[in-house]
């Protein structure tokens, strides 16, 4: 009896540790700024809000309280906690298809051992193709060509703190180039997954994204060569630097709640909702639902809705983004007790204009 009363106990601390987690993670975002079209154009490094993993998107990202595994990296970085040895993924993203424009990503995450959590790594890489070099003289081009990326080096860990939450953080390394000028800088990302019911069937999520200094972009380009008169010589030249301006890392809070409904050993049937308050851009509401067929099969599609999303162009949208999208993934299991095996992930977004974003992965659990 006395057993019984300590962890009913234990149980009580460790629901109120996780809602006090919660409430200051939400209380750390000023809401008075959330989704402020005015404040648009002060926000940067806009490729984190993008997520490059094939799996998740299928599902507009509406995971926040049950993505578990290395794509909890973009979701909510509790996620990777449930990595059971050791996950690896390839996935490639067709952006906006006929702009150009591709995202490769890579990831890996381990487990440390019982109780020591989940080291996860992850890559991702924004390509836009070849973009022609053009001066005040020659705006035609001509003179050669350059490649614009963005680069995003993710470093996570995770742990469970009970059967019930799971934690952890990511530190983000950004890096953005152009042929002659480049920004660099560091985010970080907090999040907790509450896991509750008779069949651990009922989740809860909190995740605050993007956090960290203002960027700024140096290099030559900001330069140029200008006479400066001094000491009675007006012939003096001097390299001349322009100061850009800062600007700052579009944070974002998501919280999420799912319940899966269990359906025999075979079936599942999984409801996720997700709410994401954006510091520079409007506000999200995205609802997902995604079945699955034992190890082997899953289905999943979700809409996301904001602000202006029925009307007919993006001005009024505000987003290339219609709301729609959908994918799947196939599973081989190799071993089932030891949950390894490999999966293809596809997912699809639609957009207007353009003709969606299509992605690919390649998921390895050993």
């Amino acid at each position: 009896m006395k057993t019984i009363k300590i962890n009913n106990m234990r149980s009580i601390l460790q629901s109120l540790a996780a809602m006090s987690l919660i409430l200051v993670m939400i209380a750390s975002v000023q809401p008075t700024q959330a989704g402020n079209k005015d404040r648009s154009g002060q926000a940067g490094a806009a490729e984190l809000l993008i997520n490059p993993w094939a799996r998740s998107t299928g599902w507009g990202s509406a995971g926040t309280a049950c993505t578990i595994g290395l794509e909890g990296m973009y979701t909510n970085i509790a996620g990777t906690a449930f990595t059971t040895g050791t996950e690896l993924i390839f996935s490639y993203t067709d952006w906006l298809k006929g702009t150009g424009i591709n995202i490769m990503a890579f990831g890996l995450s381990q487990k440390l051992g019982e109780d020591k959590g989940v080291l996860s790594i992850g890559i991702m890489n924004m390509s836009f193709g070849e973009v022609e070099i053009t001066t005040t003289n020659l705006p035609e081009g001509g003179i050669g060509k350059f490649k614009p990326s963005y680069l995003n080096i993710n470093i996570g860990y995770a742990k469970a703190f009970s059967n019930s939450i799971y934690g952890g953080l990511n530190l983000k390394i950004i890096s953005e180039s152009i042929a002659d000028a480049s920004a660099q800088g560091l985010a970080l990302d907090a999040g907790i997954q509450y896991v509750t019911g008779e069949r651990e069937n009922i989740k809860f999520g909190v995740a605050l994204k993007n956090v960290g200094p203002q960027m700024r972009f140096k290099g030559d380009g900001l330069t140029f060569r200008g006479i400066i008169p001094s000491h009675g010589n007006d012939n003096d030249q001097f390299t001349v630097s322009h100061r850009s301006q800062n600007y700052e890392l579009p944070a974002t809070l998501r919280i999420g709640a799912a319940y899966d409904f269990l359906m025999g050993e075979m079936h599942r049937l999984t409801v996720a909702g997700n709410f994401t308050s954006n510091s520079f851009v409007k506000d999200q509401i995205t609802v997902g639902l995604e079945y699955s067929l034992k190890y082997y099969l899953q289905l999943r599609a979700a809409y996301t809705y904001q602000d202006g999303i029925f009307g007919a162009t993006v001005e009024d949208r505000g987003t290339v983004f219609t709301g729609p999208s959908a994918g799947f993934t196939v599973s081989v299991p190799f071993n089932k007790e030891k949950n390894t095996g490999i999966a293809i992930d596809y997912s699809y977004n639609a957009t207007d204009p353009f003709q969606g974003n299509h992605a690919v992965g390649l998921k390895f659990n050993f």
